[in-house]
């Protein structure tokens, strides 16, 4: 025998939860789905564990799309002002970090605990660990087919997510249904993710592996050009930390990057105006900006010898000095894919959803919200905004 409910949400994370707590709060009777053995795995690892559950200053200027002005109805209506107020009335004690970025005092674990208290306030039904076979439309109601047995709502909401990080279950789930119901996609990508480069090419970097600093950050030409001043972090296998994570989002495929590592100094003007002046050589001379072990490194790399007197060397080559720190371009040649991604760029169409409510316009009752939907945060709490946002809009609206 089939169990009939007003709403299925399936996927417990946070755009899952949060939908599946209001539409239950406003007398639904809900069912959450979920194939996980432990809730809300991603909640729990970001932020260090401490959960960037939100930014303060979120607006639809921080996130990317195909379909930009979609986001600007959810995120009007469910503000980081309402999820504080929430989180006031759970007692959870929270701080800013630069640029706007909340988290948890204490841990992310109070984020999962209050979602699940506010959908146990809504009478939610909970179906976990629970794989859903299928989902099909019968008659007014969707049957949903899972290994626990068989489900029936009259709407159903796909808050599964995208591809990133698989190790903690991310699968393609909300894709297939799109396709199955002839939803279009935008391509997903990896987005938030550190980025790699030719091994044989990377050789000279290696051994500054572990170096971090503030630099500006840019990608594209003209209209499609962005940039970003972030801390960036050598590794090994390439360039991470906040800086490329920002930019990966929008670089594509064989595009360059153009990173200002002193974004403060003008290497060039300043090597020149005090070239007779300066008794250093120029690893002495540049470790007053950088840290010593990534000017000698970069000098190295570049073919400039770290033990020559900048007033035994000529105008242009101090000039040439200056563009390598001040415009370095380098070419990425793909990144860490989709286990070190932090979210996906790209997924269902948002031009076939309606902006207030999330519903499918050709599939009355279908509903995509959170990571799943073309709509893609930059780092810092945007994401979990668009999940918060997204999951009341539908939970309003069901």
């Amino acid at each position: 025998m089939s169990q009939h409910f007003d709403v299925a949400v399936i996927g417990a994370g946070a755009a899952g939860m949060m939908c599946a707590s209001v539409a239950g709060q406003r007398g639904k009777r809900v069912v959450l789905v979920d194939h996980a053995t432990r809730l809300a795995e991603k909640i729990r690892i970001s932020g260090g564990g401490r959960c960037n559950f939100t930014n303060i200053d979120a607006g639809p200027q921080n996130f990317l799309s195909e379909n930009p002005h979609f986001c600007r109805s959810a995120l009007s209506r469910y503000t980081p002002q309402d999820f504080l107020g929430l989180m006031k009335r759970h007692g959870i004690a929270w701080h800013e970090k630069h640029k706007g970025q909340l988290f948890c005092d204490r841990s992310a674990e109070d984020i999962i605990a209050m979602l699940k208290a506010e959908c146990d306030a809504g009478g939610v039904a909970w179906r976990m660990p629970t794989r859903v076979q299928s989902l099909r439309r019968e008659g007014e109601d969707f049957v949903i087919a899972t290994e626990g047995g068989e489900l029936r709502a009259g709407s159903v909401v796909i808050a599964t997510g995208g591809l990133s990080i698989p190790k903690i279950g991310a699968t393609d789930f909300a894709f297939r249904i799109a396709r199955q119901f002839d939803i279009p996609l935008i391509e997903p990508r990896p987005a938030l993710v550190p980025l790699t480069f030719d091994l044989a090419a990377w050789q000279p970097f290696v051994p500054l592996a572990g170096i971090a600093l503030p630099v500006d950050i840019e990608t594209g030409a003209k209209k499609t050009r962005m940039q970003f001043r972030e801390d960036l972090l050598f590794t090994h296998r390439g360039l991470s930390g906040p800086a490329v994570l920002q930019i990966s989002s929008f670089w594509k495929d064989a595009a360059t990057l153009s990173l200002n590592l002193l974004p403060e100094v003008d290497v060039g003007d300043e090597l020149l105006r005090d070239k007779g002046a300066i008794r250093k050589n120029l690893v002495n001379h540049l470790s007053q900006w950088l840290p010593s072990r990534l000017a000698e490194g970069l000098l190295t790399a570049n073919g400039f010898d770290p033990a020559a007197r900048p007033a035994d060397m000529p105008d242009k080559q101090l000039r040439r000095l200056g563009d390598t720190l001040n415009r370095w371009t380098i070419t990425p040649n793909g990144s860490e894919g989709y286990r070190k991604a932090e979210v996906t760029r790209g997924g269902v169409d948002t031009r076939a959803l309606s902006q207030q409510s999330m519903m499918v316009n050709e599939v009355p009752g279908l509903y995509f919200i959170g990571e799943a939907v073309d709509v893609t945060g930059w780092l810092g709490g945007y994401n979990f905004q668009w999940a918060w946002a997204s999951g009341v809009a539908a939970g309003k609206a069901i």
